[in-house]
């Protein structure tokens, strides 16, 4: 490193200015402590912990926002439109199969339902008649008083009044089980959920009336952007955590949709997820980390790393003739995982990353340096991923 590169490095840290002419003297002078550690005026070495950087296997992952959603849920709406009358439960009750859940005001309803079978009834009056009708013509064109023609009416009469009577009793039936859907039930045994509509509210075909969810197993709701949503494939790792990162679930994708989200440009993938200890709840906003595959790379553990005006430093141990100085590294870095960051440039194999006394550090500080060991994890791997909103 040259003296402007050093000069760069001293105003990158921001060091007072007495710090600042140290470094500069000590790396542009004729002769630095580097050179000459005995000499007289040499600063003292600064004891330091190091941790020697090696290559691991690193968990590529991705972070996203999900949404729980039952894997039996039903969507209510009204199959016929009306005034609401009743609302028979509310939000959380559990209801079985066939329990009613609102009524819809049926007074017009019952009314054609009484007209259609009035005019069945007076319909069943003609078939009657006309059945007499037919038979007392069958007799007199038996002994000769009729003509064929007069017979033929007679039955051409009957066989109408029957057929109209047919067409009254299945109107009568479809409007009684019309009549049935203006109470709602429940389709399934389950949960209820939110019930946007009151007492008083005039409703329609589309309006939703609630819904009905069945405990236990949820799918996660997982959009993936499209830059990333090729790499999708069943049976890729998922891991659900709640806001404070703790892992709610641990599970796999079971299903990738073949079309991208024209609004978003994002695709589905859904992971189900058993719930066993039903600790997740419909509708609940997670984080899913998507295990895309594992790399080698190196990582160094948050605590080495220093961020000034937004950017990434960390101090390695450097041999410098007969003395071990400390050098700021300028970082690329990966997302945080755990107690560690994955270093994408700056650092490679071998790099001894000073761990500790670095508030009393400057670059080109003497040290003497005592190894540590790395206990970010036990198998010796590690995760980086990236997080998306």
């Amino acid at each position: 490193m040259d003296c402007g590169e050093r000069a760069r490095f001293a105003a990158f840290f921001r060091l007072p200015a007495v710090c600042l002419a140290s470094a500069l003297l000590v790396g542009c002078g004729s002769k630095s402590s580097a050179d000459n550690p005995g000499g007289r005026g040499a600063p003292p070495a600064i004891p330091v912990q190091v941790l020697e950087i090696t290559a691991k296997r690193i968990a590529d992952t991705s972070e996203y926002l999900a949404i729980l959603k039952s894997r039996h849920s039903a969507t209510i709406n009204p199959q016929v439109e009306g005034q609401v009358t009743k609302i028979l439960v509310k939000s959380g009750d559990r209801v079985k199969v066939g329990e009613p859940l609102l009524q819809i005001d049926p007074l017009k309803q019952e009314a054609m339902v009484s007209g259609q079978d009035a005019a069945r009834a007076a319909q069943e009056a003609n078939v009657r008649y006309a059945k007499i009708s037919l038979e007392r013509s069958q007799k007199l064109y038996d002994a000769g008083v009729i003509s064929k023609q007069d017979f033929d009416n007679a039955q051409t009469s009957y066989d109408a009044a029957v057929s109209q009577l047919k067409s009254l009793e299945e109107q009568v039936q479809q409007q009684k089980v019309e009549l049935h859907y203006y109470r709602v039930s429940a389709p399934m045994d389950g949960i209820v959920g939110d019930i946007p509509v009151r007492v008083g509210d005039r409703v329609t075909v589309s309006t939703l009336l609630t819904t009905v969810d069945e405990p236990g197993a949820l799918e996660a709701y997982i959009y993936v952007p499209g830059a990333r949503a090729k790499e999708l494939r069943l049976g890729l790792p998922v891991k659900l955590t709640d806001g404070q990162g703790v892992v709610q679930a641990e599970t796999q994708i079971t299903f990738v949709s073949p079309q991208v989200d024209p609004e978003t440009q994002a695709v589905l993938a859904k992971a189900a997820v058993g719930n066993a200890k039903a600790n997740l709840r419909i509708a609940q906003q997670v984080r899913a980390q998507i295990t895309w595959g594992n790399r080698q790379g190196q990582v160094v553990p948050v605590l080495a790393v220093q961020r000034v005006n937004g950017q990434f430093f960390a101090f390695v141990a450097a041999k410098e003739g007969n003395a071990t100085v400390a050098r700021a590294r300028l970082l690329k870095l990966g997302d945080i995982i755990g107690n560690d960051y994955p270093v994408l440039d700056g650092l490679k194999p071998g790099d001894h990353v000073i761990v500790s006394g670095l508030q009393f550090l400057q670059d080109g500080a003497p040290v003497t340096e005592t190894k540590t060991e790395n206990k970010s994890g036990a198998d010796g791997e590690a995760n980086t991923g990236q997080k998306s909103k």
